[in-house]
């Protein structure tokens, strides 16, 4: 049986491709060797959501260990394709990097960057995260920001979740930023 692609559904895909590749390109460090620049990025964002987020200082000082994605990136036509690199900190010292990505279909359009953490709040969270072979975000996430994305709040709630992300720093033409279905990946760096 032969299946013939409409039109449509290729140009999607060849967005996407097209896509993911301009996200390769960008100077967020995926790709390279350098570690250091990794670790840069990782701590001017920390810097950035500490002095901007003062909420956040009580789920860094409170997790077992915390992911930094200072650069997310996202673009959409029809198919949405993102993608970003990070470093895991325990003890504020890095000690593995990865990568993040995803992809979605639907009814979408534009592009946008923003910067997000991943708080471990127990050692159990942090130890199957570190072990998988790529850890996918699911719905079970407890999200630290309020649905404009201007204040983000840990609440008690926030605080015993084994998971909390904080998003911040949404720039570009996309509505709203979600890391469900986000894969992460280790790297070597």
């Amino acid at each position: 049986m032969t299946r013939i692609l409409s039109a449509a559904p290729r140009r999607g895909f060849l967005f996407g491709l097209a896509a993911l590749t301009a996200l390769a390109a960008c100077g967020n460090g995926v790709g390279t060797t350098r570690g250091q620049e990794i670790d840069r990025q990782v701590d001017q964002t920390l810097n950035f959501m500490l002095s901007e987020y003062s909420g956040t200082a009580d789920l860094k000082d409170k997790a077992s260990g915390y992911l930094v994605i200072p650069v997310m990136s996202e673009a959409a036509f029809g198919v949405g394709v993102s993608g970003g690199e990070g470093a895991l900190r325990i003890q504020d010292q890095t000690v593995d990097y990865y990568t993040a990505a995803s992809a979605s279909f639907g009814f979408q359009i534009g592009a946008q960057q923003y910067s997000h953490v991943l708080f471990f709040m127990t050692d159990e969270a942090l130890t199957q995260f570190r072990t998988s072979d790529g850890w996918e975000a699911g719905g079970n996430l407890q999200y630290a920001f309020n649905d404009q994305g201007q204040t983000l709040n840990a609440t008690t709630n926030s605080l015993t979740s084994p998971v909390v992300v904080a998003i911040f720093g949404q720039a570009g033409l996309l509505a709203g930023a979600n890391i469900e279905g986000t894969k992460y990946t280790r790297v070597i760096r």
